[in-house]
């Protein structure tokens, strides 16, 4: 197989094929390096390992997963975009980092639009709205006629200031006309231990935290925050179909690379991601976790990503949230 790539290269030289083309066609010669901006154990990692495990395999050349931690997901990113355009360092980005983060933080050091080549979407994890036996609204209709009733004395957890879950409880709040008071934890953990004590009200956290919670009636599931209904938990309904019509909000992942990479070896991977999607171990693998296998062209996620970017800067902006 080596030996057949150096042949290429050397033909695609000899008759003077275009640098770009030359190099897809070898492309990849060597390990991949997956950077995933967080630490090992969390979704990203979840989401990054079962990829970069598949793509090996479809590759023939390992993808090594590079966990960067850092300033909720920056510090990888940034490595990425600084990175040279080869497409042999990639990023695993999401909604956080690359939607959300630049509007929320004063300088991130990135541009996600100008920065990184999107390569493919991979899906996304939508949050739930789970609340405790004992809370007296069982829909979301409820809660929203039970908050207009008592403004500023529903309250709800998320993972964090600034993260998926916040930005989602605000926008829910926002979009629904209601005041909810965040109760910030430091992780999923101490939010769902709260809840099902009956100390906090309402759990705004991904779908296959809060599910065995639910499955065993600890906790009743309202909605999730997806516009279609979630794979994992599919008697749930969303919030859009409860009465706010189009809410949307969503964990995306997707593989990116710097901006510059050759379009061709940006095609490459996006064709050998898609391969690894369409595997039902892979897509088994997803549901399980909760996430629904989106799969998109390059185009296609750039818009996808582009729309996600000017919607969060409008929300942002407009209600002067901050990550502090």
């Amino acid at each position: 197989m080596r030996v057949l790539k150096i042949w290429i290269c050397a033909v695609a030289a000899l008759f003077g094929l275009p640098g770009a083309f030359a190099q897809a066609q070898t492309f990849p010669n060597r390990a991949i390096t997956l950077v995933i901006p967080f630490a090992p154990g969390g979704s990203t990692s979840i989401v990054g390992r079962v990829i970069a495990d598949k793509m090996s395999e479809l590759l023939k050349e390992k993808v090594v997963v590079d966990n960067r931690p850092g300033a909720g997901g920056t510090v990888g990113t940034k490595a990425v975009a600084k990175s040279d355009p080869d497409g042999y360092t990639i990023l695993l980005g999401y909604t956080g980092t690359l939607g959300i983060g630049p509007s929320l933080y004063k300088n991130v050091g990135y541009d996600p639009r100008k920065d990184f080549a999107p390569i493919g979407l991979i899906g996304n994890a939508p949050n739930s709205l789970v609340v405790h036996p004992s809370f007296p609204a069982k829909s979301v209709a409820e809660l929203i006629a039970y908050a207009k009733a008592n403004p500023g004395k529903v309250n709800f957890g998320s993972a964090g200031a600034g993260t998926v879950s916040h930005i989602t409880g605000e926008y829910f709040a926002a979009s629904a006309g209601i005041k909810l008071v965040h109760i910030p934890y430091k992780g999923a953990g101490p939010a769902i231990i709260d809840v099902l004590g009956g100390h906090v009200q309402l759990l705004i956290g991904a779908v296959a935290t809060s599910l065995p919670h639910v499955a065993s009636g600890k906790l009743k599931a309202l909605a999730v925050s997806s516009l279609q209904r979630s794979g994992a938990a599919p008697a749930v309904p969303t919030v859009a179909e409860s009465g706010l019509t189009g809410f949307e909000v969503s964990q995306w992942f997707g593989i990116y690379a710097p901006a510059k990479t050759p379009k061709e070896i940006v095609a490459k991977l996006n064709a050998e991601i898609n391969r690894a999607l369409n595997q039902p171990n892979v897509k088994n693998d997803f549901t399980r976790q909760g996430f629904d296998v989106d799969n998109r062209t390059p185009e296609q996620f750039a818009a996808y990503m582009k729309d996600e970017t000017i919607k969060w800067t409008k929300f942002i902006k407009a209600t002067g949230i901050r990550a502090e």
